[in-house]
């Protein structure tokens, strides 16, 4: 099974930049694909990127492309995500997520496992 534990969020001014982890661990983590998701208040989970197993894939929710970037360190079983240029509507709880199918966290708002979540909070 997979385990997985965020952290990096916080406070941000617009503009700023922030980068996100999530420490991957369990037997298929390094088989798995791995994604991030995000839910304001009031709002659906939303799609924001996601990453193969190996790095070789990546795919971005329109409002990420261009200033978002997924990653992965395999050697540290961690997936980063480095936010760019952020926004006030980028306001949201960030999650992390694992699947063993890349198709699954692009196509739908689903995974296998999720973390706890970490909130990031831009200002004006």
């Amino acid at each position: 099974q997979v385990q997985l534990v965020e952290s990096g969020g916080g406070l941000v001014q617009a503009g700023g930049s922030l980068r996100l982890s999530c420490a991957a661990s369990g037997r298929t983590s390094r088989s798995s694909a791995m994604g991030w998701f995000r839910q304001a208040p009031g709002k659906e989970r939303e799609f924001v990127a996601a990453i193969s197993w190996t790095g070789g894939s990546t795919s971005y929710a329109d409002s990420a492309k261009g200033r978002f970037t997924i990653s992965r360190d395999n050697a540290k079983n961690t997936v980063y995500l480095d936010m760019n240029s952020l926004k006030l509507e980028d306001t949201a709880v960030y999650y992390c997520a694992a699947d063993p199918k890349l198709v699954v966290l692009v196509t739908t708002t689903q995974a296998r496992f999720w973390g706890q979540g970490t909130q990031v909070t831009v200002s004006s």
